[in-house]
């Protein structure tokens, strides 16, 4: 399924007047284990991020149903651990996936790298990378979601808060006392836009994700991290594309205030990888895949 970038831009143009306000929801409806009692706690929000996240969220946004294909993604937004980058890397992408018909989960993680945090990486943030994933395939009846393909889109940081998850077994736990931890959590896609180094494995697991790669050469952060990961996935035989741009920096969120043509297309490459793949229509039963 192609979609000319010019139509994207407009259905984003009209779509974003008409989901004003989509629908929140916080990952666990009593708070996040443990703190419980914080999740009252006002967040943060100025221009481009949020900051403060105390009560973790995924808020919603559904292709109309003539265009839905059966696909979610999850996003995480970038941010440094320090605040999300809430518009640029959440709503937008949210609004591009909707117009190919691609139902769109951002995801609002605690922040471990906030002022006086008291979360970990490795724990709370993964713990909510997590819970979005079982959330999202809990409510795929109702939200006409295909809970095998469900993926994972990731800026910068959020690169890191998907690699919590994507490179472990993340498998459900049938004997849960919650129904939604019954679910799998595990992502079967992931797409990376100048992923941060953190949790990359140094040997990509057998079970690894398909993987979407996008970076410029010139971000001192985080084309390094992008090319161990092509390596990895071609050492491991795991399907992967990787786009490296001559120049773009760090920080081009979906392209839009950029002046180079490559960068402000850049969407398109996903919504084409998307198709090739056959997230977007999945193959028949005894249908052959196109070379």
């Amino acid at each position: 399924m192609l979609i000319p970038m010019s139509l994207a831009a407009n259905f984003i143009s009209i779509n974003l007047f008409a989901q004003d306000k989509p629908q929140e929801i916080p990952l666990w409806p009593n708070g996040a284990p443990g703190f419980e009692n914080r999740r009252n706690e006002p967040e943060l929000a100025k221009d481009y991020w949020v900051r403060n996240i105390h009560n973790p969220s995924i808020t919603v946004y559904l292709p109309p149903k003539e265009k839905a294909t059966g696909a979610a993604v999850v996003i995480c937004p970038g941010g440094g651990h320090r605040l999300l980058v809430f518009n640029a890397e959440g709503r937008d992408p949210a609004v591009f996936l909707n117009s190919i018909g691609v139902a769109a989960f951002i995801l609002k993680y605690r922040l471990a790298r906030d002022t006086a945090s008291p979360y970990s990486l490795e724990k709370d943030v993964k713990q909510d990378a997590l819970r979005a994933m079982r959330l999202v395939r809990s409510h795929a009846r109702e939200w006409d979601i295909d809970t095998n393909r469900v993926g994972m889109l990731g800026f910068s940081a959020g690169g890191e808060v998907v690699a919590l998850i994507a490179y472990d077994s993340s498998n459900a736990n049938p004997n849960a006392a919650d129904p939604v931890d019954r679910m799998n959590a595990k992502p079967n896609f992931q797409m990376l836009v100048y992923p941060g180094p953190g949790f990359i494995p140094d040997i990509i697991p057998a079970n690894a994700p398909p993987a979407f790669l996008l970076v410029a050469n010139d971000d001192m952060c985080c084309s390094a991290p992008t090319l161990k990961l092509l390596q990895g996935y071609r050492n491991a035989k795991i399907p992967v594309e990787a786009h490296f741009y001559t120049r773009g920096d760090h920080g081009f969120n979906m392209g839009n205030r950029s002046k180079l043509n490559s960068i402000k297309t850049w969407p398109q490459r996903m919504a084409d990888w998307l198709s090739d793949n056959y997230i977007l229509v999945p193959l028949k039963p005894g249908e052959q895949k196109s070379k």
